[in-house]
């Protein structure tokens, strides 16, 4: 049994997530608290939510993009809010706990059925919304979306599996997303350009669904600026924009003088937005590393090279009044957008090296984009990852994404190929066939080099010599990686937290496929895109450019968060 002053000492833990309102429903020994990012209906839409009769409460971290459509399915059904998440509780109702692949957005919920005292927890198809799921030594049952929640009551937790459900009936995980690509068999549809935009412009607008200010993530680079022209051109069809003005913000960080900085400038004139610059200096991201991996719960280090810039920017996003962003994840794992994907030797090895980064983000980008902004109550949405567009997407005979020098095809050419229109530019060419940039080292190698010099100061080489000793699990084996374990270690102690972080934190996922395709690449243990050995433009090079943040192009409703306990049911 949980007592309700303890409830209230978690669920604050999470505050930052959603400063909107807090609610809190007690049934018996279980509860499901929430804290809530106002976003869509933002009067009447304070969770938990209900059914008619109140015997099924659901609390929800998400959007729900077809809400109306499904109110259409549910119209024996009466509705309290204008919440896009009050569907769940009814559709439960309804179809039984088969019903999550009827939803078509972000989520990570949690129901509550008080007539047989059962509950059910799933998360939505990629793991854009954050989810965790934790045992108690009594027996107890814990959902939050942040292992912060967890890490005092729960002998071990760990991360939820994207695209499954728990049910209390049956204890264990079930998989209900489960598109053809999952199985990473080789798909043969012909590529068709138009097909392609089109599903992505109807992913971009969809997500223009709000009630709040909002704005775009704008880098400079392909991904984001793809979003951002989109999301520009087409404000004016959706209702619910339309009341913030035809004209679009978008915002983009860097350190001065940074080059990226000027690219975003010059796609926010290309496509008539109100654009807004930040920037940062070194010492000013060093100062936040400990906040930054506090709030995003990992020490890998790429993901916290990347979070700190969009960290940063989030808190002046917010002190603006914007309380949602359109940002460009996923499209890079999708088409195969990572430099060392020109070293891809067929088309088999390329697809099924997409496959599995998408169903790592939920580790790394996904995790970093909605830790990174939700820290300061502001909502990442990533139109690139919605369902529709990427089981179109993936099911291109994957030919179409090989690199072909020959042909003139460079990384991610089907995605520039289609938005290549030459009566209706949508970017400047050069913007779009400009190479892609890795998201730590878009924020300018003097960024990265200066994480370096600083964790030099605080780790010696003895300490790196013993880290085998004092770390066993995911060794650090570099001095920065080492710096960030010591930090993470400090905020989450418990075995159980490290293992949350999958890999090590000095070499990135795909390191082991890279240096498959191109033993080359063994010399080099950094995760940085310099790595890319004689692809990219700069690799390797003694440079002191500085470049911005890509804040979009490198890898959630309300950010509200929901931290549930509920009683085991035997």
């Amino acid at each position: 049994m949980l007592e309700t002053p303890n409830a209230l000492i978690w669920v604050c833990r999470l505050r930052h997530r959603g400063p909107d309102w807090s609610g809190l429903h007690c049934h018996e020994d279980c509860y499901l608290a929430h804290q809530r990012l106002a976003i869509v209906d933002p009067t009447s839409g304070d969770q938990p939510l209900y059914n008619e009769d109140k015997t099924i409460i659901v609390t929800v971290n998400g959007e729900i993009y077809n809400h109306k459509q499904l109110r259409e399915k549910l119209k024996s059904h009466q509705f309290r809010t204008g919440s896009d998440c009050e569907v769940i509780a009814h559709l439960y109702e309804e179809y039984g706990e088969e019903f999550v692949d009827m939803l078509d957005g972000m989520f990570s919920f949690v129901l509550l059925d008080t007539r047989d005292k059962s509950f059910i927890a799933a998360r939505d198809a990629i793991g854009i919304t954050p989810l965790y799921l934790g045992w108690g030594l009594d027996g107890s049952v814990w959902f939050a979306s942040e292992m912060k929640a967890l890490s005092d009551d729960c002998e071990r937790f760990m991360s939820f599996l994207p695209g499954h459900i728990y049910s209390s009936k049956q204890g264990d995980l079930r998989r209900w997303y489960n598109p053809p690509w999952y199985s990473e068999r080789i798909p043969s549809a012909p590529y068709d350009p138009k097909l392609l935009r089109e599903a992505f412009e109807k992913a971009v607008l969809k997500r223009l669904m709000t009630d709040v200010p909002f704005g775009v993530l704008l880098s400079g680079g392909l991904d984001s600026s793809l979003v951002a022209a989109v999301a520009s051109r087409h404000m004016t069809q959706s209702e619910t924009a339309r009341q913030w003005g035809s004209q679009l913000h978008t915002f983009c960080i860097g350190l001065k003088g940074s080059p990226d900085l000027k690219a975003a400038r010059e796609v926010a004139d290309h496509i008539g937005t109100r654009h807004h610059e930040f920037h940062f200096t070194v010492q000013e991201g060093i100062d936040a590393l400990e906040e930054v991996i506090y709030h995003i719960e990992t020490y890998d280090v790429t993901s916290i090279r990347a979070s700190t810039p969009m960290f940063l920017m989030s808190r002046k996003i917010k002190s603006l009044g914007v309380k949602m962003v359109l940002s460009g994840e996923g499209s890079d794992e999708i088409f195969g957008g990572y430099l060392y994907f020109h070293k891809a030797p067929n088309k088999k090895e390329l697809h099924e090296e997409t496959c599995r980064k998408i169903k790592a983000l939920h580790l790394y980008d996904c995790l970093r984009a909605n830790k990174a902004t939700s820290a300061w109550g502001v909502e990442a949405r990533v139109p690139f990852l919605d369902k529709e567009f990427i089981n179109l997407a993936m099911s291109i005979d994957p030919e179409w994404k090989m690199v072909r020098p020959d042909l003139g095809r460079i990384e991610k050419w089907v995605l520039r190929n289609a938005f290549d229109d030459d009566e209706k530019p949508y970017l400047p060419k050069h913007i779009l066939y400009r190479q892609k940039e890795q998201f730590s080292d878009g924020v300018g190698y003097s960024w990265i080099d200066g994480l370096r010099d600083h964790a030099n100061k605080q780790v010696t080489d003895t300490m790196l010599m013993n880290a085998s000793c004092i770390y066993p699990e995911n060794t650090p084996t570099t001095k920065e990686g080492y710096y960030y374990r010591a930090i993470f270690e400090k905020f989450f102690p418990k075995s159980a937290a490290r293992l949350t972080v999958p890999g090590g934190p000095s070499v990135a996922c795909s390191t082991a496929k890279a240096v498959e395709w191109d033993a080359a690449w063994s010399k080099n243990l950094d995760p940085s895109g310099r790595a890319a050995l004689g692809i990219h433009a700069a690799s390797y090079e003694e440079s002191t450019d500085v470049k911005t943040a890509n804040l979009v192009d490198g890898p959630s409703k309300k950010l509200q968060s929901l931290a549930v306990k509920t009683a085991t049911v035997v």
